[in-house]
């Protein structure tokens, strides 16, 4: 027997990522994970402008309220224990103050409205398909903020609810912006409330919905993330000590697979030099002015030159200033 495991195959994407390529990454934690990693790697990828959100209506609820331009206001503002925050957004933007909340999170709207217009690819990461309605506003929430249980109601997606929700919503975006293209993903961690067959139900009823978007545009794809994880990764030593969000090392191997997808040969290799030299800009050893350790800098910093030279549309500022910092 030649393997002991049946591997996911994912073909090289139609529509590969170049490096001048302006990406969004939105959607649940999956979405976070592989595009921090993109944002190291210099790439001009911006993550989660509202926080991390878990389902499709809430992701949709975002794109919509960009498309429009309608920026939050005091009445989109609201208070529990001296904390102030929004149905739209996850937790990380909460604040102490109003004024300092709500110009926070117009700040990021702001961003995300022009940068909307000019993205060449929009990663978009499902999470589950149940949602919360406030039942005094109506609104299908990004995040609880752990008001009470009874002042939502609960309920799963159907699948033809998703499909029709983002129809609209693909051609919107597609109006005013014909160049992008859209990237599906199904985050692989599992929502375990509901046991394990409703944790199959809302996933199935995700996969299906995307299916669906898929085959109608031709500027869709999918990114089997999930599969990866419960097919490919089928032990639990790929998990982390809660077994259901996958290990450190079942989330670098999913995003060296969605590299290896989504970039050609020549772009997977420039990854690989740029990975090296992030490496060794990070590198402090114990006297940063020793000899050794300046003929080790300005070794690199050929290297990232000679990078540039190769692919003039890389950002490498960051990696400058890093190697910059530890020169006499």
């Amino acid at each position: 027997m030649d393997s002991f495991r049946t591997e996911v195959n994912v073909p090289l994407s139609a529509h590969s990522l170049q490096f001048d390529d302006k990406l969004l990454f939105i959607g649940s934690c999956f979405a976070t994970n592989i595009g921090a990693y993109f944002q190291s790697h210099c790439l001009n990828a911006t993550v989660n402008p509202f926080g991390v959100l878990y389902n499709p209506f809430s992701i949709a609820n975002s794109f919509e309220r960009l498309l429009d331009g309608r920026f939050f206001e005091e009445q989109d503002v609201m208070e529990k224990d001296h904390v102030f925050h929004s149905f739209y957004h996850h937790s990380q933007f909460n604040a102490m103050d109003r004024k300092q909340f709500l110009k926070r999170i117009n700040t990021s709207f702001e961003k995300s409205t022009e940068l909307l217009k000019t993205l060449d690819k929009i990663i978009i990461t499902f999470g589950t398909s149940w949602v919360y309605e406030h039942k005094d506003t109506g609104i299908i929430v990004s995040n609880c903020h752990k008001y009470p249980a009874a002042d939502f109601k609960r309920f799963r997606l159907s699948v033809d609810e998703i499909i029709q929700r983002y129809q609209s919503l693909l051609e919107r975006i597609k109006a005013i912006n014909p160049k992008v293209k859209f990237l599906f993903t199904v985050s692989p961690v599992r929502h375990w409330k509901d046991g394990a067959h409703g944790n199959q139900l809302s996933k199935s009823t995700l996969l299906l919905a995307i299916e669906q978007l898929v085959s109608e545009f031709d500027f869709v794809n999918y990114f089997p993330a999930y599969e990866i994880l419960l097919d490919e990764l089928r032990d639990y030593r790929f998990f982390a000590d809660d077994m259901l969000h996958p290990s450190e090392q079942a989330i670098a191997y999913i995003r060296e697979k969605f590299i290896n997808s989504q970039f050609d040969d020549e772009g997977r290799k420039v990854l690989e030099k740029l990975t090296k030299l992030i490496k060794a800009a990070e590198h402090r050893p114990f006297n940063i002015e020793s000899d050794a350790h300046q003929v080790f800098v300005k070794k690199h910093i050929t290297k990232m030159e000679q990078l540039q030279r190769q692919t003039p549309t890389l950002d490498l500022s960051a990696i400058r200033q890093m190697f910059a910092k530890q020169l006499k």
